[in-house]
């Protein structure tokens, strides 16, 4: 009998132990990757780490700040790990003191045109923007940025607009810093037009709405693989926008947030990154080169410049006169 209420109670106390470890094993992430991706990842993660219930929200960078706006001022943070494109977001963060600093051992593998010193972010992809234009209507590609001012582009090449777009806005910052304003003067003056989204204005390049427009890889791989009528272009000059990843100031799930970014940035995690269709940060894993992407090493030497702290204090600057030339086109 006692050796009945002993295993009994062994049992209960090691259940018990065991739910305890499994409840404080669990970790939300922000991000504003396609489902597929981030589907995929957490897979792979969940498996390497069955103990760890992982869970995340998709949405655009703009809503995934709002929703931590509103989260901070509720007093009841649920995100761990924040990870998207919009890299002035997160110096706003680490300037605001909501980053808690982490430096992976697979950090030292990184490639990224972008780093903090202070290991507040981490580069965990880098996404390109390049031309897709319509293989029906355009015989000749373009090749530089020069070829969107020729007359055979005139009114039907597209710019998502950057209120709507983090990835637009960062490219035209990229684009000012680079060739000035008075090159998208020069392409208003040729009938560019500001399109919604960045997933719109490559549907109505696909559609032959547009003939051309700026597009991100994954979105213009992704049409191409399904058999879109479109073609994808890197001029020498790229455009190279990397993803930070984050750990969030007050997270009761270190531990589990440190193991989500070391396997982001591990050769494992690297590669079902690049399987969707843009670039990883680490020069070990092979890229999709027959649809035009380049490897993460040459991709940071070609990339446009971009101070992102002087940009973060003049993004409604940037956007207003963005749109006030391309409204006022002649």
């Amino acid at each position: 009998m006692k050796k009945t209420l002993w295993f009994l109670f062994a049992s209960v106390f090691l259940s018990g132990a065991v739910s305890l470890a499994a409840a404080g094993e669990k970790l939300m992430v922000y991000t504003s990757m396609k489902e597929s991706l981030i589907g995929s990842l957490r897979d792979a993660f969940v498996k390497k780490h069955p103990d760890i219930a992982f869970d995340y929200y998709s949405a655009g960078a703009g809503k995934l700040m709002a929703k931590i706006a509103a989260e901070r001022q509720s007093g009841k943070m649920t995100v761990d790990v924040l990870w998207h494109s919009e890299v002035p977001d997160f110096y706003k963060l680490k300037q605001d003191g909501l980053l808690e600093p982490y430096v992976s051992p697979e950090a030292k593998y990184v490639e990224s045109p972008v780093k903090d010193p202070d290991s507040f972010f981490t580069p965990a992809r880098l996404g390109t923007l390049g031309i897709a234009y319509n293989t029906k209507k355009v015989t000749v590609p373009p090749k530089d940025w020069a070829d969107l001012l020729d007359p055979r582009f005139k009114g039907g090449f597209g710019i998502a607009n950057p209120a709507l777009s983090g990835t637009s806005f960062v490219s035209v910052a990229m684009m000012v810093n680079t060739m000035g304003w008075e090159y998208f003067e020069k392409l208003a003056r040729n009938g560019a037009i500001m399109g919604q989204g960045s997933g719109q204005v490559v549907d109505d390049t696909a559609s032959g709405d547009l003939l051309a427009t700026l597009a991100v890889d994954y979105i213009t791989i992704d049409k191409i693989k399904k058999g879109a009528y479109l073609g994808f272009v890197f001029p020498r000059e790229m455009l190279v926008v990397p993803s930070p990843i984050a750990i969030m100031k007050g997270t009761g799930n270190r531990k589990a947030a440190e193991k989500f970014i070391d396997f982001l940035l591990s050769k494992e995690g690297q590669t079902l990154i690049a399987a969707s269709g843009t670039l990883p940060i680490r020069t070990d894993v092979a890229v999709s080169t027959d649809m035009g992407l380049v490897p993460a090493d040459q991709a940071v030497e070609r990339a446009m410049k971009l101070d992102y702290i002087k940009t973060m204090n003049e993004k409604e600057e940037i956007i207003k006169k963005f749109t006030a030339i391309l409204r006022e086109k002649n």
